[in-house]
């Protein structure tokens, strides 16, 4: 028998998960005030809910939700969409495995994306969630169709990726990944930090990533 699907449903769902993922983050001090953004993607009549530009988390509400066509054009909402829209469409074109983006601008990752610098792939966590290390895309100005295309490339297959001087982009299967993902990227970079203080930090081998990414994807947790 076919699952039941009602697109209001769905569109009801995602969008409280976003605001409530949104509360989240500034309580985890992935970001401060308005800056930052979420969305979801919804592959059936490819849609997409994103939060507005420049709105506060604490009193976000669904209504304040905007859905665009993967054209970037407003189907839904009476509110301006995220400057990062072109950012979270780009990556919906070119990854049909993703279904949810957000960006924050948590401290260290943010560091490492000021210092221009690649988070190598350190933990067994890190690399099965994110697919290995984090990448710097190349600077562009926020907002613009270049930073959307720099950090697509940076991304590449995996799950995270820095924007130079800017912050963090994760992506995942769900907004639940997506979120976990951003955390991960986090405490990914602090531990580089920090092991650059104590000695010289050791990645995990390009093999050694490979085989641990696809026991992720394949035979971890609950199938």
């Amino acid at each position: 028998m076919a699952a039941y699907y009602n697109l209001e449903d769905q569109v009801n769902q995602s969008s409280q998960e976003i605001v409530n993922i949104g509360k989240r983050m500034v309580e985890s001090g992935l970001v401060i005030g308005t800056w930052g953004n979420i969305s979801a993607f919804m592959p059936e009549e490819e849609l997409v809910i994103i939060t507005p530009s420049g709105m506060d988390y604490e009193s976000l509400t669904i209504a304040d939700l905007v859905i665009t066509n993967l054209k970037g054009e407003v189907k839904r909402g009476e509110r301006k969409p995220s400057s990062e829209l072109d950012l979270h469409l780009e990556v919906y074109r070119n990854r049909k495995d993703v279904k949810a983006v957000i960006h924050t601008h948590s401290n260290y990752a943010t560091a490492a994306a000021v210092s221009r610098v690649d988070i190598p792939p350190l933990t067994e966590d890190m690399v099965q969630l994110l697919g290995g290390g984090i990448k710097v895309a190349n600077y562009a100005p926020a907002g613009s169709e270049e930073l959307a295309i720099n950090a697509l490339r940076a991304l590449s297959n995996n799950n995270a990726v820095l924007l130079a001087n800017h912050g963090v982009v994760g992506v995942g299967r769900s907004l639940h990944e997506a979120m976990t993902v951003c955390q991960m990227a986090e405490k990914g970079a602090q531990l580089f930090i920090y092991s650059k203080l104590l000695g010289s930090p050791h990645a995990i081998c390009e093999e050694d990533v490979r085989e641990m990414r696809e026991y992720y994807l394949s035979k971890y947790g609950q199938k």
